[in-house]
């Protein structure tokens, strides 16, 4: 998987530290992929690129009789899963790359795969999803989420509007947040790796920053070590770092409102299933 720095190391506990803010910004997001008429009977799952496990929780806790497990290559944010799933005996996190993941035998190969937000960072897609499928159960079903396109997305702008300009990837299907955005592009990569009755939901929700009486303080926090706005910030210096913080500040509290700060964004919950 490419951009492994980008969930390990420094970065990877900076992710860490934000989980709760960050499960909060995907909100609405997580309960429509976790819908549970969608999700239906499992025997066995797995959830890739797991993060900090509240996918993989709420699977767990919804299908007791199930095996889930979290994969992510991220130590850091799997300590973090690990405890907060530590009461759930049908629960295991494991480190690793969904690329070239293999389930321990026959009996435990997935039935679902699930993913929020995952899938978008492989380096060769249609590979990683053939080998997928390949080591899932026979029927296996596939259901993730992922960014509809960069221009689709108004928080990236908004964030950026308060940093110094950068320019958008070169090649716009590079893993990244924004690789699988394209409709036809996802149709083409589940195509090419044998999955069939691709269905692409388009979901726009509220991305959650802050909420409370302190909800603008939280969201300036968030956004300062998450997000597109973050190394930005933290590369100026002076009096132009102190603009920028006080750019973001003002532009969040123009979507301040019922005491929460959330910014628009979407999304493409992706459903597949394998013959």
């Amino acid at each position: 998987m490419t951009g492994e720095s980008e969930w390990t190391g420094r970065v990877g506990g900076t992710w860490a530290r934000e989980w709760e803010r960050t499960d909060r910004s995907f909100g609405s997001l997580t309960t429509r992929l976790l819908d549970p008429a969608a999700i239906g009977a499992i025997s066995s799952a797995l959830d890739i690129g797991c993060g900090a496990g509240e996918v993989a929780i709420a699977l767990a806790a919804r299908h007791p009789e199930a095996a889930i497990t979290g994969l992510d290559i991220s130590q850091e944010l799997l300590s973090v899963a690990r405890e907060r799933g530590s009461v759930l005996g049908n629960l295991a996190f494991r480190e690793g790359d969904a690329a070239r993941w293999t389930p321990d035998g026959p009996a435990d190969a997935p039935d679902l795969l699930i993913s929020r937000h995952g899938v978008m960072f492989f380096d060769d897609p249609v590979g990683a999803f053939s080998h997928l499928r390949t080591v899932a159960a026979k029927r296996v079903r596939l259901r993730f989420s992922c960014f509809r396109e960069r221009a689709e997305n108004e928080w990236v702008s908004l964030l950026q509007s308060v940093t110094p300009a950068n320019s958008p990837p070169s090649d716009p299907h590079a893993p990244g947040p924004f690789a699988f955005g394209e409709e036809q592009r996802v149709r083409e990569i589940m195509s090419a790796a044998g999955w069939r009755d691709v269905a692409l939901e388009p979901y726009d929700y509220a991305m959650i920053a802050g909420e409370g009486e302190d909800a603008l303080v939280q969201a300036v926090a968030y956004f300062q070590r998450i997000g597109p706005a973050a190394s930005a910030i933290a590369d100026l210096t002076g009096a132009a770092h102190e603009q920028a913080i006080e750019d973001l500040r003002a532009m969040l509290a123009k979507h301040q409102s019922d005491g929460r700060v959330a910014l628009p964004a979407s999304a493409w919950i992706v459903t597949a299933r394998a013959e």
